[in-house]
């Protein structure tokens, strides 16, 4: 399993020798340090922590100064944690890199969706508008939400209005475009979740689907 935090930069096209442009998105992913590796004897499941970007001492609370110098690591603004099969393949202060993704290859992408505060039905669900003729008194309204005076209330679960966005979300199974180890940069495919500057976290394909 190759997992690695990058920080979305932006969208960009890129050529192929055919002349075909393609989409991609392009982070730059500081090589990732594992911090931790969990396993079923001592933390009941198997997983690894890693980190990236040295953080200030100032930053960083006691808790987490005393579980990198254990470690012996520096303390790191970014940390995360995946699960694995097989602890035994991966090390503690072992690196990450971008070099360590191959081109062509299929990975999923996790990050933070884009907040957008309240809103109504037909933008949070894609309800259908209402008439706007002369005479209608419903537009982007929720609708009939139930029945009459049994049960005389909502049930649970029924879409309306809320918040909307500032959720992880999982995009599966993007190709890895290109690299450029020397720049910390690589190129995946389309779009990728979250707002410019976010956090995310590229992982080897779970469902994959690699050549």
């Amino acid at each position: 399993m190759k997992v690695i935090l990058g920080k979305k930069v932006g969208m960009t096209q890129i050529f192929t020798e055919e002349g075909v442009s393609i989409p991609v998105t392009v982070l730059e992913a500081a090589p990732s340090v594992i911090t931790q590796v969990k396993t079923v004897k001592t933390d009941g499941y198997n997983a690894v922590q890693f980190g990236t970007v040295d953080a200030k001492e100032s930053r960083v609370n006691k808790p987490l100064k005393g579980h990198f110098a254990k470690a012996k690591i520096a303390p790191k603004k970014y940390v995360a944690e995946v699960r694995i099969d097989n602890p035994k393949d991966f090390k503690l202060k072992q690196e990450i890199t971008v070099s360590d993704f191959e081109v062509g290859k299929k990975v999923d992408v996790s990050g933070t969706s884009k907040g957008k505060g309240t809103q109504g039905p037909v933008k949070r669900h894609g309800h259908k508008i209402g008439p706007k003729s002369h005479g209608s008194k419903y537009h982007r309204g929720a609708g009939s939400l139930g029945a009459s005076s049994y049960p005389a209330r909502v049930f649970k679960g029924m879409k309306g209005a809320g918040r909307m966005g500032a959720t992880t979300i999982t995009v599966q199974n993007i190709e890895v475009v290109k690299t450029i180890p020397e720049k910390n940069i690589i190129l995946l495919k389309g779009a990728v979740p979250g707002p410019k500057g976010g956090m995310l976290r590229i992982q080897e394909a779970v469902k994959a689907q690699n050549k």
